[in-house]
């Protein structure tokens, strides 16, 4: 009887290690690579490179926070990297220095940082309002909806742009990406600080952490994507939630493209592509699933910080941006195919 037992045990054991192994697979081989390139390559595990990692994921932290509840609520969001690019764009116009001589806007007046934040931010939830409308009342697959929304943003972005890079920032808006609060430690004479992009993801996730787990928001998100009809005839107001989703996801967008074309010192109609997809991406591999009903903002930060660590390691590794993009693209689809068959493997 004790030997039943031992073996059951043991049979559990392997299962839950292989189950383990197979989840996070792509987080585990990328782990792997970010140690052999940090033990034969200089300069990995230094201290300029893991800042430049907090402030390369900082962003992307908050833009894959607003495609999580689209992807929780079985949906996703193409537009997410142009309405990105749309509110770099938009910042860019309202935050030149108004002495700047290829100003696009002369006669704007000088506009405070905040305010530049809060136009952005309103514009964009516009356009996140009416993609939350035409998949809930419309009932649009999101994947057109967005797809749509990508094509619309896109081009009202040239329109306004007319197809210029643009720059010339005022000094107030670039520390918002370049600032930083000084800490009292030193490692090998450099002094640690804490990025203002890094406390902005902070606030950004705790609040996201909260409204996921401790409100009636998240808890009606959850149930719509574990069951639309069934969340409906609980008394979930569907079409409401998923209009809430679709427009913090473009706030978020809007915020995180706002501090990109900070940090970026520019913006052009070409900023924020494929954001989308890394996005998806990150969340998938931190365990968002994308057939809905599961995932957590630990889970996001988790993938965006090693589909970070990737990029880094193809860089330290001299590979080809060019192939550096078809690396990304496999990941992709392995996360999103491993993702699909541990939807497969429940049912």
């Amino acid at each position: 009887m004790e030997e039943q037992v031992l073996v059951k045990s043991k049979a559990i054991t392997k299962k839950s290690v292989f189950n383990f192994l197979s989840n996070n697979a792509i987080i585990i081989l990328i782990l792997l690579l970010a140690v052999g390139v940090g033990i034969f390559t200089e300069n990995f595990f230094s201290f300029n490179n893991f800042k430049n990692l907090i402030i390369n994921v900082s962003p992307r932290f908050i833009i894959a926070c607003g495609v999580s509840g689209c992807l929780i609520t079985k949906g996703t969001d193409l537009s997410a990297g142009r309405m990105v690019g749309l509110s770099a764009c938009l910042a860019a116009l309202m935050l030149q220095r108004v002495d700047y001589a290829s100003r696009m806007l002369p006669w704007l007046p000088d506009i405070p940082v905040v305010g530049g934040l809060i136009a952005v931010l309103l514009i964009c939830a516009v356009f996140g309002i009416i993609n939350g409308c035409v998949i809930a009342f419309l009932k649009v697959p999101p994947f057109i909806a967005t797809l749509g929304m990508q094509t619309i943003v896109y081009g009202l972005c040239s329109v306004i742009t007319k197809n210029q890079p643009m720059g010339g920032y005022k000094p107030s808006y670039s520390k918002m990406a370049t600032g930083e609060i000084p800490l009292p430690f030193t490692t090998n004479g450099q002094q640690w600080a804490i990025p203002y992009l890094a406390i902005f993801a902070l606030v950004v996730g705790v609040f996201m952490w909260f409204l996921y787990n401790k409100t009636r928001h998240g808890k009606y998100m959850y149930a719509i994507g574990g069951n639309e009809s069934a969340a409906e005839v609980a008394g979930v107001n569907v079409a409401a939630t998923l209009i809430r989703i679709y427009m913090l996801a473009a706030i978020l967008y809007a915020l995180g493209g706002f501090l990109l074309g900070a940090k970026a010192g520019g913006a052009s109609t070409a900023t924020g592509f494929g954001y989308e997809l890394e996005a998806i991406a990150a969340c998938t591999i931190g365990g968002v699933s994308t057939n809905g009903g599961v995932g957590k903002i630990s889970g996001v930060l988790i993938g965006v910080l090693v589909f970070e660590i990737l990029k880094i390691c193809l860089q330290f590794l001299g590979v080809d941006p060019a192939y550096t993009f078809i690396v990304q693209g496999l990941v992709i689809i392995v996360a999103v195919a491993l993702d699909l068959r541990k939807y497969l493997a429940k049912k």
